[in-house]
Parts: structure tokens; C-alpha cells; sequence
């Protein structure tokens, strides 16, 4: 076992700890949530809600509302009123065993979070001890090892690990410098390890990362999403139109001279009503959420959790998702006649100032191989690679020039100074882009002098993680800086259905407005400042936690592993929270058919439409009862499943509709009827009716 697989393991064993209450702590919250403020937030158990009370004064004084027919009526309705309060309480219940795993989750953060001292930086250099919360955007801080980072930052001087595994699970320490797009953004609440750092504060007080991730956790910020409010609206009208009918009924009764009484209406209205899915709906979005978390990624809403699930394009970078991320330095190859030892030379040259896992290769490669350094670095000047002119290098003294890079543009560096060029780099070129490599030209001044094979390794079971999306009916694009040739080769190999070489961070913004001129909704995984206009516009952005602030900020969900691969899974749990949601509405509905021939045949036995009773229940009272009981208990039976989800499937939307009706639809028609039966066999062995 890993140290940082060991780490999350220990970390979710706390946060199991801390949950030990959950159902205790969840019990209490479903009584606090039976204020009217809370009830008038969910249509359907509020109508619940309102018959309880009903019934209640109808136990009390069972004429209130009129003559009450049959035996006993008080016992009757005090079953009734028990009955429909407990189906308010098991809904409520429900809803506060979702919100108290977020906020088992939110307290497991929220320790790595402390009020610590900084160390200020003032105008004349010196520093002054101040508390974390009196900092402000665009401070300075000194931190050093061992020291608490007090708040989010960006490094802007000096070079230091950091120990994250408060906020990842990663127990291995992260290097942090200045002026990289990934190393150089920080966590308030993580730990210096070693040396120091000068931070920039890039947070007020309350805005932190971790502030946030809190407050979204546990739920705080939670609002609902589109599809739960057209949900809820269409709940609504179903329950109104039950109200309407259900209001009918006491005229009819009085023509056919078979009276019913306020109580048997009630159960009637409330056995009638989606109350099963009425009860779980916000139960199934905040475990939405909740899964994410636990999948180590924040999300900045409900409403980004359940675009995932309607996505209808991804676009992933080449390196780090569709490959193993770091190509390595595999062989020089010389060209225009140059020998091999003078190749690893200008290789070694070029890469002198390169701190990437690339460049570093490269330089152990050279040396491997005998190259050795003919100047004192210090005299030399890095060229960091760019973008714009996708090259990168070293600016001797003697204003020699070595540059390594794309292909076309090294040939691009070359012709500009009146270079030659050979149709032998060419030919090596789609010879290393025809394996799946990343061919790197070398030049010194205007001369080529050979080729770089770098190369990249496809990530195991990627091609079936693709295949798994084509099928749920996802476009998959893959953009890379490479060749076409190489960009082709790789797409063909992982097996994505497009792909856009030598792209550009214009080109990602592109790609998807044109998809959302489509009408689709896109999702796409970025870390660096020239990704956040790309996260912003996507409909789903996953910012990487080593990212910049700005990436961050621009994406609607955070990965603290930093694994761009997530952005399949969160697709998964995406749809996961959309097949829950249907497969408990197609339930919840197909629950109403048993009902109806469970309490209508008995309410009117006495005119013939007792011949309904297929069931054979005992009598009026026990089918209402027996109805009633099912109806409250089905939603906590209900809850592990709404809190786990439905299993994932990749189907396309026509089968995963046709697998519910079969699954969901059936079972909800078949298992009540089962239930009811059973329920009402009791109900007549105990005497209750």
C-alpha cells in the first residue's frame, strides 16, 4: 500500500468516525425540519405535512368535519395521523442523512483549517506577525518550514515543497516556485516542508479555497438544479391534480350514498401523490454532490454536478489524461551528416535550462551518452518554451542561438536566418510521428542538427473508457500541441473520435463554441492561467488543484488529486444522479397503481366496485391503513439507494429509458402489491382493523 493510499484511507476512516452519529444527529434534524419554512419547500410533503395536522384534529373530534362512519373512529384516524407523520419524518430523515455526510465531510476539512500566525511582509522589508484573518488580497507573507500557509496564494519568490495531504489525501510533498503556471500556486491550511517562500495573497478572509470547499460541502451553498425544479413543478401538478380529483369524491360518495370520511380523503390524497419520490428528491441531490466529494473533487453546485450527467462532448488534453503524462527523451536521431556526440551536445545545450520532466530527460539522455557543457551556464540565458513560437532553449554570449522544438517551427527559426533545409529532417520526422512519438528538431543558429524522440505511452484501459462514452452517446476530442501526424496516430491508438493537433489555447475556446453552437453541452480539464477563459466558457470546467488561481476560479469544479483523468468519472457520477432521479420517479409513479386498487375498490365496496378488490385486503380501514404503512415505508427503504445511487450503466438514453421501465416501472407496479397484501394480513392478525 502507498503512503498516500494509506493517507486517504485514514482520512476516510475519520470522517467515518466523525459520522458515527450521522443517523442520530439525522433523526433530530427530521423533527427541526417540520417548521412550515422548511415544508413549503417541497410541495408534495407539504400536502403530507398539512393532512397530518387534519387528521390529527380529526382524532381529536371525529365530527368535526361531519358524521365519521364506522367503528372506532378515533383509533382509526390517530393511525392515519401517526402514519402520514411518520412519512414526513422518514422524507425529512432522508434529506438530513444526505446533508450530514456532507457535513462529516465538511468537518474532515475544516480540521485542516486553523486561525494561523502569519508573518506579513511590510513596505521596509521587515515583517510583522499578524493573524491569518487580518490578511487581505495582494498582502505578502514569509512563510518557512514548518510553518501553516496562513492563506491562498501564488509563490513569488523562492523555491520550497509543500506538504498537501490536509486538502488531497497525497501524502508526498509538492514543489513550489515562481513563475509556473503549476507550481506556483498555493492552499491556506498546507504545510511548508522545507526552506521558504514569499507568497502573494490572492483571498479575503472567508473566499479561501478551503473556505469554499466547506461551505459547498456541507451543503451551504447548495441551491436546486434546473432538472429538480421542472421535477418538483411536475410533482406539484401531479399533486394538484390528485387534490382536484380526491375533492370530487365526497359529492359522488353522497350520490351513491357511501359516505367517506375527511381521514380515508386524506390517506387517500397522500397514497395517490409521488410522495416516495417527493420525499427523496433532495436526498438524491446532495448525495449527487456528496459523491463527487468523496471522489476528492469539489464542485461549485448542484448544478454542475447535473450538467456532467448531460454532456454530450469532452475534451482532453493529450498529456497527463490520454497518455502518462511526462514524454521522455527515447533517442537523438542526427541529421544533414552530423555525428551523434554532437547531436547529444546541442541537445544537452538546449535543455540546460529546461526544469520539465521533458527537458530533464532530454539532459540525462545527452549526458548519458557523453555530452558535456563547453560554457559556464551562468553566462548563458534560458529561452522558456512559449505557445506562440513553441520553441524553447539557451542564448549563449556569442550570440549562438540553440533552440528545440516543433519541427515547423525550428525550420521556421532556421529559414528566418537563412538556414538550409533537407528533405532527411522531413523524412525523420514522420518516421518518429508514425510511432506515436513527439519529434523535437535541434538547431544551433541556422543549422539543423538532428531530431529528439519523445516519447508517449497510451494510459492502460483508456481505449475502453472511450469506447464506454461513445456508447452513452459522448463525442470525445483530443487536443494536443503534437504534430498531426502524431496527434493521429495517438487519437487512433486511444481511440477518441476527433482530434485537433498543434493546438493553441485560442483553439481549446474554439473547439468548444462550436460544439455549444451546436447545441451540446462540453466539458474539458485545464490547470493554467491561458486555460481559464476555456473553463469558463465549458459547461462543465475541472480546474486542477496544483492549477493556478485563475484556472480555479474559472472552473465550476476543483480536482484535489490534480488527475485529469477524473473527468470521465465525474461524467459517470453525472449521469449516475440523473438515472437515480428517473429510476425512482418511474418507481414513485408505478407505486400509484397498486395503490389506486388497493383504497378505491374498498372505499366503494358497498356499490359493486368491490369486485376491484384483487387484492382480497380485509376491509376499508385495513386497505387505507395497509396503503398508508407501504407509502411511509417505502422511503426509508429507498434511502441507501437514493444516497448510493443506481448502479452506473453505459447505455444510451433510449435504453437506459427502456431499462427503467422494465427494472423500476415493473418493480414499482409489482412490489407494492406484494407489500400491501402482506401489510394487510398483519394489520388483520394484530386486530388493528
Amino acid at each position: 500500500m502507498t503512503p498516500s493510499t494509506k493517507l486517504r484511507q485514514e482520512r476516510k476512516h475519520t470522517t467515518k468516525a466523525k459520522s458515527a452519529g450521522l443517523y442520530k444527529r439525522a433523526f433530530q434534524q427530521a423533527f427541526v425540519k417540520l417548521h412550515p419554512r422548511n415544508m413549503l419547500k417541497n410541495p408534495v410533503m407539504f400536502v403530507v405535512w398539512l393532512g397530518t395536522i387534519i387528521t390529527a384534529l380529526v382524532t381529536i373530534a371525529p365530527n368535526l368535519f361531519g358524521p365519521t362512519p364506522g367503528d372506532n373512529p378515533r383509533l382509526f384516524n390517530g393511525l392515519i395521523t401517526l402514519i402520514l407523520f411518520l412519512t414526513v419524518v422518514f422524507a425529512n430523515f432522508a434529506e438530513a442523512v444526505a446533508e450530514g455526510r456532507g457535513k462529516a465531510q465538511a468537518d474532515a476539512l475544516r480540521s485542516a483549517k486553523s486561525d494561523a500566525k502569519a508573518k506579513k511582509l511590510l513596505a521596509d522589508g521587515s515583517t510583522q506577525e499578524v493573524s491569518s484573518t487580518a490578511l487581505r488580497r495582494g498582502d505578502q507573507i514569509k512563510v518557512i518550514a514548518g510553518d501553516i500557509i496562513p492563506a491562498d496564494g501564488e509563490v513569488i519568490k523562492g523555491i520550497a515543497s509543500v506538504d498537501e495531504s490536509a486538502i488531497t489525501g497525497e501524502s508526498a510533498p509538492v514543489l513550489k516556485e515562481p513563475g509556473s503556471d503549476i507550481a506556483s500556486s498555493v492552499t491556506g491550511g498546507t504545510r511548508i516542508n522545507s526552506d521558504e517562500l514569499i507568497i502573494r495573497v490572492t483571498s479575503d478572509p472567508g473566499e479561501s479555497f478551503l473556505d469554499r470547499m466547506i461551505s459547498l460541502v456541507e451543503g451551504a451553498s447548495r441551491s436546486k438544479t434546473p432538472n429538480e425544479i421542472a421535477l418538483t413543478v411536475l410533482l406539484a401538478v401531479l399533486t394538484q391534480v390528485f387534490l382536484v380529483v380526491i375533492a370530487t369524491l365526497p359529492t359522488v360518495s353522497v350520490y351513491v350514498n357511501s359516505p367517506i370520511s375527511i381521514a380515508v380523503l386524506i390517506a387517500l390524497l397522500v397514497a395517490l401523490i409521488p410522495t416516495t419520490i417527493g420525499g427523496l428528491l433532495s436526498a438524491i441531490g446532495i448525495a449527487g454532490m456528496d459523491r463527487v466529494a468523496q471522489f476528492n473533487v469539489i464542485a461549485t453546485s448542484g448544478r454542475a454536478v447535473e450538467a456532467c450527467g448531460d454532456i454530450n462532448t469532452l475534451i482532453l488534453d493529450k498529456t497527463g489524461t490520454i497518455t502518462l503524462g511526462n514524454r521522455l527523451a527515447e533517442e537523438f536521431i542526427p541529421v544533414n551528416g552530423h555525428s551523434m556526440e554532437k547531436v547529444a551536445k546541442v541537445a544537452l545545450e538546449s535543455s540546460i535550462f529546461d526544469e520539465t520532466p521533458e527537458g530533464k530527460s532530454i539532459v540525462k539522455l545527452a549526458e548519458k551518452l557523453g555530452a558535456r557543457l563547453d560554457f559556464d551556464p551562468k553566462q548563458a540565458e534560458g529561452i522558456e518554451f512559449s505557445a506562440k513560437t513553441r520553441m524553447s532553449g539557451t542564448d549563449l554570449p556569442n550570440e549562438v542561438q540553440i533552440r528545440k522544438g516543433a519541427v515547423d517551427a525550428i525550420k521556421g527559426f532556421v529559414r528566418s536566418r537563412n538556414g538550409k533545409l533537407t528533405p532527411e529532417l522531413d523524412t525523420t520526422f514522420e518516421r518518429i510521428s508514425r510511432l506515436g512519438g513527439t519529434p523535437l528538431a535541434l538547431c544551433k543558429n541556422d543549422e539543423i542538427f538532428g531530431v529528439i524522440y519523445l516519447k508517449d505511452i497510451i494510459k492502460p484501459g483508456i481505449r475502453e473508457r472511450f469506447d464506454q462514452m461513445r456508447r452513452m452517446g459522448i463525442k470525445t476530442i483530443m487536443l494536443t500541441g503534437d504534430n498531426r501526424i502524431t496527434a493521429s496516430v495517438i487519437a487512433e491508438e486511444a481511440g477518441v473520435d476527433d482530434f485537433i493537433a498543434e493546438a493553441t489555447p485560442e483553439d481549446k475556446i474554439e473547439v468548444i463554441r462550436t460544439e455549444q453552437a451546436q447545441g451540446k453541452l462540453v466539458a474539458m480539464t485545464g490547470d493554467g492561467t491561458n486555460d481559464a477563459p476555456a473553463l469558463a466558457q465549458a459547461n462543465v470546467g475541472v480546474a486542477m488543484n496544483t492549477g493556478t488561481q485563475a484556472a480555479k476560479e474559472a472552473a465550476n469544479m476543483v480536482d484535489l488529486d490534480s488527475d485529469p483523468t477524473k473527468l470521465i468519472d465525474i461524467v459517470t457520477i453525472g449521469k449516475q444522479l440523473l438515472i437515480t432521479r428517473g429510476a425512482l420517479t418511474t418507481f414513485s409513479l408505478a407505486n400509484d397503481i397498486a395503490k389506486y386498487f388497493a383504497i378505491l375498490p374498498a372505499i366503494f365496496a358497498g356499490i359493486g366496485v368491490g369486485t376491484l378488490n384483487i387484492m382480497d385486503l380485509a376491509s376499508t380501514q385495513s386497505a387505507v391503513l395497509s396503503a398508508l404503512i407501504y407509502n411511509a415505508l417505502v422511503i426509508p427503504a429507498l434511502i441507501p439507494l437514493a444516497l448510493a445511487g443506481v448502479k452506473f450503466r453505459p447505455l444510451t438514453a433510449d435504453q437506459l429509458l427502456q431499462r427503467n421501465i422494465f427494472i423500476y416501472g415493473l418493480g414499482g407496479v409489482v412490489i407494492p402489491f406484494i407489500a400491501i397484501k402482506i401489510i394487510d394480513l398483519l394489520i388483520v392478525s394484530i386486530g388493528l382493523a
